[in-house]
């Protein structure tokens, strides 16, 4: 059996009196690509919210690469390997395409704050070596070509590139994906998936990811896990889930096979 790089256990997150996650308990195992589904208000964004760290669990156990992470703050939890991307693109609009992945291999930095400001020859190796990182990085995504140019000059498309890179750029173990086909045209999500799947083998990562196109989590995924008003109503291989008669009635509805072709 493979080994479960993340473990929830009855994880629940309040808000008053809104329970927003309410007892979800599933484990990824490292390497897989897992898909996180649910309709709008079922809970999924907070869920990712409380295991990057934005948010404190109310209650409940989260292990990553066996060490406890509930609770500790979103710094930590990047240090450890758990990168993410959010719904609304969050690049750096000011810094050009090369600076936003540098930004996201920060947390990697070893040097010293005298040693950042001295500019010292161990600060000026790790810089090189993290320029090389990044542009490899977008090299992969296509994107090295345009490195010099603002973050907002790139196509949507490519910006959704560029949040995933910066993403990589923290050389997680963990990559979570909130809704990255979010206001992608066909051709823009059929090149995502591509792209996800080059990510998945390349770096050998495992991928979370909460989607509402059921044609791409249906493709690319191992494993889902359905969530309905926080709670937990499903897991299983896509084909289990689309033959789910609780998925089906609160969230997929009566659709037939094709449509996830």
């Amino acid at each position: 059996m493979a080994e479960n790089l993340l473990e929830l256990k009855n994880v629940s997150k309040y808000f008053g009196g809104l329970k927003a996650v309410d007892g979800v308990s599933f484990s990824l195992q490292r390497g897989g690509l897992f898909g996180l589904i649910g309709p709008n208000g079922a809970g999924k964004t907070t869920l990712f919210n409380v295991l990057t760290g934005i948010y404190a669990p109310t209650s409940g156990e989260i292990t990553f690469d066996q060490q406890s992470i509930g609770g500790l703050k979103a710094s930590f939890v990047a240090r450890l390997g758990v990168a993410r991307t959010f719904q609304n693109i969050r690049l750096f609009k000011d810094m050009t395409v090369i600076e936003n992945v540098l930004v996201g291999s920060a947390c990697r930095s070893q040097s010293s704050l005298a040693a950042t400001l001295i500019q010292s020859a161990g600060f000026l190796r790790e810089s090189q070596d993290r320029m090389k990182r990044a542009m490899t990085l977008l090299e992969s995504f296509g994107l090295a070509d345009k490195a010099d140019w603002a973050a907002t000059a790139l196509p949507y498309g490519e910006q959704r590139k560029l949040e995933v890179a910066r993403a990589m750029a923290s050389d997680p173990k963990l990559l979570c994906l909130d809704e990255p086909a979010a206001g992608m045209n066909h051709h823009e999500t059929e090149q995502l998936m591509t792209m996800i799947r080059k990510i998945r083998q390349e770096f050998g990562l495992t991928i979370l990811l909460i989607e509402h196109d059921m044609k791409l989590v249906m493709g690319i995924c191992d494993q889902i896990v359905v969530l309905d008003h926080g709670s937990k109503i499903a897991e299983g291989t896509p084909k289990e889930i689309q033959q789910n008669e609780r998925v089906i009635e609160a969230y997929l509805g009566p659709q037939t096979d094709e449509v996830y072709a």
